[in-house]
């Protein structure tokens, strides 16, 4: 049995994850700003927190839940994100602002402050894009996001080369496109190849295997070349 924080979790595949884990039997923090579809799931061994990584006394939540419940994390998977889709022209620094607190300073800061519970042998799974990634095709219009999960794939890197000596392990999925709420939002009617339980299904086998194999490295997800 597995303790695991998931963010990102009141939709798509961060809903999924917590239903997957719960159902094999691990303990899951569900963090999210809207706590209310986890907590009515009402799985065994998944507690649920409302969360905002944009709100620095919702770590301390975080802290004092592991403090008192747990002790120690064996898994983080930092899956929550922002989407802003309009031409550059149009994406205002408040855009970018908004998508990089929750994409990447919310991910460091999450990650901060969990590593002194987590086990070395555990494992920082972090959530990226193709189109974070180099030589992958670009969706125009998502210049902040996809930009962001660049970043998301070089922190990890220098995390993993950080920790080496001591863990836990860090490792990336850059994510194709995959059929969620909030891809439909930013292209309505545009239909991802993968579902979100299909995708949930990958990421859950990582997380617990993944580490024995891989540290500091980006691993594409996709269906297509680039």
């Amino acid at each position: 049995m597995k303790n695991i924080i998931i963010t990102g979790t009141s939709r798509g595949i961060g809903y999924e994850l917590v239903k997957l884990f719960s159902k094999a039997g691990h303990n899951v923090l569900a963090l999210s700003r809207n706590d209310l579809p986890i907590r009515e799931l009402n799985l065994k061994n998944v507690n649920s927190l409302s969360f905002d990584l944009n709100n620095l006394e919702d770590y301390e939540t975080v802290t004092d839940f592991v403090k008192s419940e747990w002790n120690d994390v064996d898994i983080l998977i930092n899956n929550a994100g922002s989407l802003v889709n309009k031409s550059f022209s149009e994406t205002t620094l408040s855009d970018f602002e908004t998508v990089y607190k929750t994409n990447v300073f919310g991910v460091a800061e999450l990650t901060r402050i969990v590593l002194p519970f987590m086990k070395n042998n555990g494992h920082v799974l972090n959530i990226s894009s193709m189109g974070g990634v180099q030589g992958s095709a670009k969706f125009a219009g998502l210049a902040a996001y996809s930009s962001s999960k660049g970043a998301v794939i070089t922190l990890t890197e220098l995390l993993a080369e950080e920790y080496k000596e001591t863990g836990p392990s860090f490792n990336v999925l850059a994510l194709g496109a995959v059929q969620t709420e909030m891809l439909e939002e930013a292209f309505p009617g545009y239909k991802a190849p993968i579902s979100a339980k299909e995708m949930a299904d990958y990421i859950t086998n990582f997380a617990l295997t993944g580490h024995q194999f891989y540290n500091g490295k980006m691993l594409q997800v996709s269906n297509s070349t680039p």
